[in-house]
Order: structure tokens, then sequence, then C-alpha cells
């Protein structure tokens, strides 16, 4: 482990990665969180053609949003049926658990994608892989399964590929085709960054896409949040998920409250990952002097968020200034309605 971590905090990108052809991958569990108990996530580069091979996770939903570069995917379906999709930086993707699936990084330039699992004891490297599946059985099983000879299984892989090197699929050869002319979304694909914002007067802006926008992501909600210098999400909780973060761009100071006074704050940079659990209060300050941008992802198909602003707003003067102890001239200055990112 590249430096000591603190408990909701872990440096994802200092960690020693996994590497194969045409491919990095760093993964975090509970193994190496431990509080990140149900939610786990995995940072995966793949240079132009490159893949990580046909497999799928028995244990675990997959939902990915795309950093850099152009990635194509393809997904089977319990019925048989095979999607084929195009992503392009700001999209996202779920494969629900069991579902078999590739991924190729089909551009020009590099590509860089986040994965969050919905079950914290995921790892990626124990993925069911088709070289492993077809290398265990005996030869003439797999022969009679492919419907080749013997001799030519032997010429497969003996053991998972995991990573594979390709050539760049051709334009012609209509699987890799430009966005112009095809549907931004799919049953496998949302395209979050073509979301209209939600625009904060504090300085920033959220996207959220959910089961609502995007059907089959039942398990998994994701989010990403973009906030100004100085400008703070303010305190709240999640009554329903918890909040697994990955930081993009920029710096920022994140505070946890955990009931019984018990208060936690870490500083993180880009390539960091945090993780709130469910219910428990927190903020997000932009402590640089760049935009912060944060991947949040939740482990519920539904968005809930208890904003500490809307929450006093709502209530009447008589019970603030009794519960706080101060007269109205205090309990006036406080927020009018839901503040949601404060300048």
């Amino acid at each position: 482990m590249a430096n000591e971590q603190s408990v909701f905090k872990y440096q994802l990108e200092k960690q020693t990665p996994r590497l194969g052809p045409g491919g990095i991958t760093r993964g975090v569990s509970v193994k190496e969180f431990p509080v990140s108990a149900n939610i786990a996530g995995v940072s995966m580069h793949l240079e132009p053609g490159a893949m990580r091979e046909l497999h799928w996770h028995a244990n675990a939903a997959e939902w990915a949003y795309v950093i850099k570069g152009n990635m194509r995917t393809t997904v089977v379906d319990p019925e048989g049926n095979t999607a084929i999709d195009l992503f392009y930086p700001g999209d996202v993707w779920y494969f629900p658990r069991g579902y078999g699936h590739v991924l190729q990084c089909v551009g020009d330039e590099p590509c860089h994608f986040i994965l969050i699992f919905d079950n914290g004891d995921f790892s990626e490297d124990h993925t069911f892989s088709i070289t492993d599946f077809i290398s265990c059985v005996p030869p003439a099983i797999a022969a009679q399964n492919l419907g080749i000879s013997v001799d030519e299984v032997n010429k497969l892989p003996k053991g998972e590929v995991y990573f594979a090197q390709s050539e760049v699929p051709s334009i012609r050869s209509g699987i890799a085709l430009p966005r112009n002319g095809v549907n931004l979304t799919s049953t496998h694909r949302y395209p979050l960054s073509a979301q209209q914002p939600k625009l904060v007067p504090g300085g920033g802006t959220q996207r959220v896409v959910t089961q609502k926008e995007f059907p089959i992501s039942t398990t998994i909600t994701g989010s990403i949040f973009e906030i100004e210098p100085g400008g703070l999400r303010e305190m709240h909780w999640h009554p329903n998920a918890d909040e697994w973060q990955y930081f993009i761009q920029g710096q920022a100071e994140v505070g946890i409250f955990l009931a019984e006074h018990h208060f936690v704050k870490d500083d993180y940079e880009a390539g960091d990952v945090g993780y709130v659990p469910m219910g428990a209060g927190h903020y997000i300050k932009n402590t640089g002097d760049t935009k912060l941008i944060v991947l949040l992802g939740f482990n519920s198909g539904h968005y809930q968020a208890i904003d500490l602003s809307a929450w006093i707003s709502g209530n009447p003067k008589d019970i603030l200034t009794s519960n706080f102890s101060v007269d109205e001239t205090i309990v006036d200055k406080f927020p009018k309605g839901d503040s949601f990112i404060i300048k």
C-alpha cells in the first residue's frame, strides 16, 4: 500500500495496478477499504484496441462512467439477446449481475473509466472469464461445445487472458459508428453528460441518473458533481444508500458525522476514493483553486438526500430558537430554503 489510509479515504490511483496487454486496473473492495462494506470500485485504463475479455460477475451488478476515450461494449442477457453499444466521455453503462459482457477501447486515444459494483465484497480479480472457463473443462468437452477439434482446442489459451490486445475496429465494420444518427440512450447506455444539469447559484452543477431515467439500473444511482473553488456541498445525508466517491479533478475536504459526537475529516485529491455510510451526515468542500469534479455512486436505484438547509428552513421559528437556545436575530440569519451548494 502506497500510503497509510484513513477510515473513510482510500488512495486508489496510488496503489500497485494489475497489468496486462493494453490494460491497467486498480480495484478496491471491503478487503482493502473496510468501511466500504456495500460498494466496490475499479479504475481501469485500456489502450486503443485493447479489451477486457468476455466475462461475467456472479455477485454484483456493474455500473460504469467513462472519463476519457471511446468505449465499445457487448452484453448478452438471459434470453440470449446481445446488445452492442458505443460510449463517449460522460456516458454510463449498467450490466445486471451475471450478464456476460466485454469492454473495448475503440478510439484513437486511451480510455479511462470507473466501475462501481453493488457489493463491497466484489473483486475484479474474481470474475468468470471465458478463456478461464473453456481452459478448465476437458478438451473433448470444449471441442464438442465449440464445434472444433481437440487439436484446435489445444491452440486456445491455457488460462485466463483477462486483457487482450486487438486492432481498433474499422468504422466500416458497423461496430464503431460515430454517434451521429445513433440513439443517445439504449437498454445499457445512458448519456449522463448530455443531461441538463441542476445549476446551483452557490457555484456548481449536479447531474444524476437513477432507475427512473435509466430503467435497467435497478441497484445503482450515479451522479456527477462540479463545485467551484470555495463552494460547499452543504451538510446532508442519504437515508436510503451508502455513497461511494471517486475524485476526478481538484482538491476537497470531506467531513462525516457518525452520531455520538463522532466526526471524521479528510482531504482528498484526484484519484482518491471516499465512502459515506448510509444515513451519516457529511459535506464536501472545494478547497482548491480549480473546479472540483466528483463521481458519486449510490447502492440504490433511487436517489434520496436530505439537506440541512431544507430541514432548518421548514421548521417554525419558535422551534429553532428553543432547539438552539438563541434569540430570533440569529435564527433570522439561517437559510430560507434548500441551499444545496453554498459559495
